[in-house]
């Protein structure tokens, strides 16, 4: 008889050496006091699906890894080679077939305190660590709010990668809840639309489904990405107003697709969770999506 399924597993190490590394719970395993991205949130990460014990779209994300690493000046992703043997052996240890599955990396141990950077080869350091966790993706409908404490930042090179500074969408998420909504919308420190605390946002109007541009601070998320290279997506600036005029709102990352049916005071169009999801794995297989919402309301 197989054992059951584990909850999480977690692996850290030198993903070219993967022998070396260390198994276990993600309690029971450490990073260093003195790893910059523990203290300063000096690194970057991607959280990618696992169904059926594959990972979906690796190689997307690790192509954004590379360019926020190029950004910040950090070391680049491991080759997705030996990343895909991790990936197998955690399932095999683990027993998780549906999950999520968090990939690490940060500037590594500092040579001294302080923000400043040492030359090389001292500063590059970097270390690795992945988790996964069981999970199946999301496509209820959510109840959100308009953050009016966080903003993003569209003149920071920060927003446009995927780091460990998530203090602002904690926030964010903070708010949301304790006004009673499940997730927060956040809009550009110039007053337009940008994204939700943790995906991006799609909107349906006049016919036409559009999501913020980069412009407006949001992450290039994986599964954006994607729907704008089908050419099913469009960019677009949009303000809060534009909520009211909208046929359907989503919020899409890559662990789910989730309908929007209210924001603040707001009543939105009521989007059916199946839709959702079929719209997600029209975009996970990278064909074009028909969802078509007038058809499509419960």
């Amino acid at each position: 008889m197989s054992a059951a399924p584990m909850a999480s597993i977690a692996w850290i190490g030198d993903p070219r050496a993967p022998g070396e590394g260390q198994w276990g719970e993600p309690a029971g395993l450490a990073v260093p006091l003195d790893d910059r991205g523990l203290l300063l949130a000096d690194g970057l990460f991607e959280t990618l699906l696992l169904e059926g014990g594959r990972i979906q779209l690796l190689d997307e994300h690790l192509e954004r890894w590379r360019q926020g690493a190029a950004l910040l000046g950090l070391p680049p992703p491991p080759a997705a080679g030996p990343l895909r043997e991790l990936v197998a052996e955690a399932v095999a240890r683990s027993g998780i077939r549906s999950g999520a599955l968090r990939l690490n990396g940060s500037r590594g141990s500092a040579a001294g305190r302080g923000l400043d950077l040492l030359p090389p080869p001292a500063a590059h350091r970097p270390r690795f660590w992945l988790q996964l966790s069981a999970m199946q993706p999301a496509f209820t409908p959510l109840a959100a709010i308009i953050s009016r404490r966080e903003r993003r930042n569209p003149a920071s090179l920060l927003s446009r990668c995927k780091t460990f500074a998530y203090g602002a969408q904690v926030q964010a998420r903070r708010e949301a809840r304790e006004a009673g909504a499940d997730e927060a919308l956040m809009l550009a420190t110039s007053g337009e639309l940008s994204c939700g605390a943790a995906a991006n946002l799609l909107l349906r109007r006049g016919g036409r489904w559009l999501t913020p541009p980069l412009s407006s601070g949001c992450l290039p998320g994986v599964m954006r990405g994607r729907a704008l290279a089908l050419g099913w997506l469009q960019e677009a600036p949009l303000a809060p107003s534009d909520m009211a005029e909208a046929e359907a709102v989503l919020l899409i990352n890559s662990l789910g697709c989730r309908p929007l049916r209210r924001c603040d005071a707001l009543e939105l169009p009521d989007l059916a969770a199946e839709a959702a999801e079929t719209l997600f794995r029209s975009l996970l297989a990278g064909e074009r999506p028909q969802l078509q919402p007038c058809t499509e309301m419960r």
